[in-house]
Protein backbone atom coordinates (compact mmCIF):
# COMPACT_ATOMS: atom_id res chain seq x y z
CA UNK A 1 0.00 0.00 0.00
CA UNK A 2 2.91 2.34 0.66
CA UNK A 3 4.13 2.04 -2.93
CA UNK A 4 0.71 3.00 -4.26
CA UNK A 5 0.64 6.13 -2.14
CA UNK A 6 4.11 7.16 -3.27
CA UNK A 7 3.14 6.56 -6.87
CA UNK A 8 0.03 8.74 -6.55
CA UNK A 9 2.03 11.52 -4.89
CA UNK A 10 4.62 11.34 -7.68
CA UNK A 11 1.86 11.64 -10.31
CA UNK A 12 0.37 14.70 -8.62
CA UNK A 13 3.77 16.37 -8.32
CA UNK A 14 4.68 15.52 -11.93
CA UNK A 15 1.55 17.16 -13.40
CA UNK A 16 1.54 20.84 -12.33
CA UNK A 17 -0.37 21.84 -15.49
CA UNK A 18 -3.68 21.67 -13.65
CA UNK A 19 -2.57 24.30 -11.18
CA UNK A 20 -3.44 27.93 -11.95
CA UNK A 21 -0.44 30.12 -12.73
CA UNK A 22 -0.06 33.29 -10.66
CA UNK A 23 1.40 36.68 -11.56
CA UNK A 24 1.45 40.04 -9.79
CA UNK A 25 1.45 43.36 -11.65
CA UNK A 26 1.82 46.87 -10.28
CA UNK A 27 1.42 50.33 -11.78
CA UNK A 28 1.13 53.65 -9.92
CA UNK A 29 -0.90 52.74 -6.82
CA UNK A 30 -2.63 49.69 -8.36
CA UNK A 31 -1.86 46.06 -7.59
CA UNK A 32 -3.27 43.23 -9.72
CA UNK A 33 -3.09 39.59 -8.70
CA UNK A 34 -3.66 37.47 -11.80
CA UNK A 35 -4.42 33.75 -12.14
CA UNK A 36 -4.27 31.95 -15.49
CA UNK A 37 -6.13 28.69 -16.00
CA UNK A 38 -6.54 26.70 -19.21
CA UNK A 39 -9.88 27.70 -20.71
CA UNK A 40 -11.74 29.56 -23.42
CA UNK A 41 -10.42 33.10 -22.98
CA UNK A 42 -12.77 34.59 -20.38
CA UNK A 43 -11.22 37.54 -18.50
CA UNK A 44 -12.83 38.44 -15.16
CA UNK A 45 -11.71 41.46 -13.10
CA UNK A 46 -13.03 41.67 -9.52
CA UNK A 47 -15.94 39.40 -10.46
CA UNK A 48 -16.93 41.44 -13.55
CA UNK A 49 -16.17 40.88 -17.25
CA UNK A 50 -13.17 43.07 -18.16
CA UNK A 51 -15.01 45.00 -20.91
CA UNK A 52 -17.60 46.08 -18.33
CA UNK A 53 -15.02 46.82 -15.64
CA UNK A 54 -12.81 49.24 -17.58
CA UNK A 55 -14.62 52.45 -18.59
CA UNK A 56 -12.95 52.98 -21.97
CA UNK A 57 -11.74 50.74 -24.77
CA UNK A 58 -8.10 51.85 -24.53
CA UNK A 59 -7.83 50.62 -20.94
CA UNK A 60 -9.58 47.34 -21.69
CA UNK A 61 -7.37 46.75 -24.76
CA UNK A 62 -4.22 47.55 -22.80
CA UNK A 63 -5.21 45.13 -20.04
CA UNK A 64 -5.26 42.08 -22.33
CA UNK A 65 -2.41 43.15 -24.62
CA UNK A 66 -0.05 40.34 -23.47
CA UNK A 67 -2.63 37.75 -24.52
CA UNK A 68 -3.01 39.36 -27.94
CA UNK A 69 0.75 39.72 -28.51
CA UNK A 70 1.38 36.05 -27.69
CA UNK A 71 -1.78 34.81 -29.51
CA UNK A 72 -3.00 33.02 -26.38
CA UNK A 73 -6.25 34.93 -25.87
CA UNK A 74 -8.45 31.86 -26.43
CA UNK A 75 -6.27 29.42 -24.47
CA UNK A 76 -6.56 30.78 -20.92
CA UNK A 77 -9.22 31.97 -18.53
CA UNK A 78 -7.91 34.94 -16.57
CA UNK A 79 -9.09 35.88 -13.11
CA UNK A 80 -7.87 39.20 -11.68
CA UNK A 81 -8.10 40.69 -8.21
CA UNK A 82 -7.45 44.46 -8.43
CA UNK A 83 -6.79 46.87 -5.57
CA UNK A 84 -6.07 50.60 -5.58
CA UNK A 85 -5.50 53.33 -8.11
CA UNK A 86 -7.55 54.58 -11.04
CA UNK A 87 -8.53 52.72 -14.16
CA UNK A 88 -5.38 53.64 -16.11
CA UNK A 89 -3.09 52.34 -13.38
CA UNK A 90 -5.28 49.29 -12.93
CA UNK A 91 -5.14 48.47 -16.65
CA UNK A 92 -1.34 48.72 -16.56
CA UNK A 93 -1.20 46.50 -13.48
CA UNK A 94 -3.39 43.86 -15.13
CA UNK A 95 -1.20 44.01 -18.25
CA UNK A 96 1.94 43.35 -16.24
CA UNK A 97 0.31 40.65 -14.11
CA UNK A 98 -0.88 38.74 -17.17
CA UNK A 99 2.55 39.06 -18.79
CA UNK A 100 4.30 37.72 -15.68
CA UNK A 101 1.85 34.84 -15.39
CA UNK A 102 2.41 33.94 -19.06
CA UNK A 103 6.17 33.86 -18.48
CA UNK A 104 5.64 31.63 -15.43
CA UNK A 105 3.57 29.31 -17.62
CA UNK A 106 5.95 29.29 -20.61
CA UNK A 107 9.47 30.76 -20.55
CA UNK A 108 9.50 30.83 -24.37
CA UNK A 109 7.07 33.78 -24.38
CA UNK A 110 9.50 35.97 -22.44
CA UNK A 111 11.32 37.30 -25.53
CA UNK A 112 8.09 38.34 -27.28
CA UNK A 113 6.73 40.04 -24.17
CA UNK A 114 10.08 41.75 -23.53
CA UNK A 115 10.18 43.10 -27.12
CA UNK A 116 6.79 44.75 -26.58
CA UNK A 117 7.87 46.19 -23.22
CA UNK A 118 5.28 44.25 -21.24
CA UNK A 119 7.62 42.93 -18.55
CA UNK A 120 9.13 46.29 -17.55
CA UNK A 121 7.57 48.00 -14.54
CA UNK A 122 6.71 51.64 -15.15
CA UNK A 123 8.46 53.36 -12.21
CA UNK A 124 6.61 56.67 -12.44
CA UNK A 125 4.67 57.61 -9.32
CA UNK A 126 2.83 60.75 -8.28
CA UNK A 127 5.14 63.13 -6.45
CA UNK A 128 3.88 64.14 -3.03
CA UNK A 129 2.67 67.65 -2.21
CA UNK A 130 5.25 69.70 -0.32
CA UNK A 131 4.45 72.04 2.58
CA UNK A 132 4.31 75.72 1.67
CA UNK A 133 3.45 74.97 -1.95
CA UNK A 134 0.24 74.63 -3.93
CA UNK A 135 1.21 71.17 -5.21
CA UNK A 136 4.29 69.02 -5.59
CA UNK A 137 6.27 71.75 -7.36
CA UNK A 138 3.78 74.55 -8.01
CA UNK A 139 4.21 77.63 -5.86
CA UNK A 140 1.54 80.03 -4.76
CA UNK A 141 1.10 83.16 -6.86
CA UNK A 142 3.65 85.85 -6.03
CA UNK A 143 2.19 89.18 -4.81
CA UNK A 144 4.49 92.12 -5.46
CA UNK A 145 2.50 94.74 -3.47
Amino acid sequence: MEKTTRKKIAEVVATPKRQPVHGVGRRKRSVARVWLRPGSGKVVVNGVEYLSYFPNLNASYEAILPLKVTSTEDQFDVQVNLVGGGFTGQAGAVKMGIARALVAKDEGLKTVLRQHGLLTRDPREVERKKPGRAGARRRFQFVKR
